[in-house]
């Protein structure tokens, strides 16, 4: 059974989100508290009251600062792959956002339902063709937990999203805690630079990170020194593959093809993921007028 279709307003980043205005100011008492309320909780977990326990292998955590989709998905799918093609033996661990969370950690294979562990675990199984083990809970460290225990060869973990996960110990030297972060920014950057709700994100854009990796820029674009704490920028060019049929992946037509065979109120394109914009104008490069959701 599918879930309730929500409302179109909690599907859409407000567009004051974007620029400083009266709405946003009007919400920034609340956006400083939850600021402060933050820096409270990461305080509590710095001190260590719980004794954390650092995990077993190294974790990398492909994450964002801003809500909503930035690109972190292919850039998983392409950090495993490079891993493996390296020797490392990676496990993928993901929240599984979207579906109903699970009493205890489940593994995802490309057959899985996306109602019970998420769409986007199911489409990296997918990509990968069940390369890579995938684990999904809420809370990561049991996810972790049971990934190794079920595949005792993998020896890193990537966490699709995370870095507001404060239960993935930093400490001690990070050795077995958080050991790569890297922080994946799209054109949208951080709006007016607001934390929520006043703005779109979750944390301020000075926190620390190895490396920041730039989605759906242009590689030419000045960047702040500041905004990067003198770690690394990287742009990634990204480029649409070949369409193929759903329910018949053989079927495969070229974008060109598709260009000149259909005409513009004949297609539709759809896309789910938190910049759509940047999908429909790759496609209107390739020539592919459409009406777009």
């Amino acid at each position: 059974m599918s879930s309730p279709k929500k409302s179109s307003f909690f599907n859409k980043a407000p567009k004051f989100w974007e620029r400083c205005g009266p709405t946003s100011l009007v919400l920034w008492p609340l956006s400083w508290l939850y600021g402060l309320i933050n820096r409270a909780l990461d305080l509590i977990h710095d001190l260590d009251f719980r004794k954390q326990k650092a995990q077993a292998v190294p974790i990398i955590i492909v994450g964002n600062i801003r809500v909503g989709g930035t690109g972190k998905t292919p850039i998983v799918i392409a950090l495993a792959e490079r891993l493996a093609s390296m020797g490392w033996k990676p496990g993928i661990i993901s929240r599984g956002y979207g579906a109903i969370a699970p009493t205890s950690p489940i593994p995802v294979r490309s057959d899985s339902n996306p109602a019970d562990v998420g769409d986007e675990p199911v489409l990296i199984a997918k990509r990968t063709q069940d390369q890579f083990p995938i684990w999904v809970h809420p809370k990561r460290v049991q996810s972790i937990a049971s990934l190794l225990k079920a595949n005792p060869s993998v020896n890193v973990i990537i966490s699709d999203d995370g870095l507001q996960h404060r239960a993935l110990a930093r400490w001690p030297a990070r050795e077995g805690g958080r050991d790569i972060e890297l922080v994946v920014r799209d054109q949208r950057g951080e709006g007016n630079g607001f934390l929520l709700p006043a703005g779109p994100l979750r944390e301020a854009a000075t926190r620390e990170r190895d490396a920041t990796l730039m989605t759906g820029m242009n590689a030419s674009a000045s960047h702040i020194d500041e905004y990067f704490l003198g770690r690394r920028a990287f742009t990634l060019a990204g480029q649409l593959g070949t369409p193929y049929q759903l329910i018949n992946p053989d079927n495969k037509q070229s974008l060109a093809s598709i260009a000149d065979t259909y005409l513009p109120n004949k297609m539709m394109a759809v896309a789910a993921i938190g910049n759509p914009q940047r999908f429909f104008d790759d496609l209107l490069k390739q020539g592919v007028a459409a009406k777009t959701i």
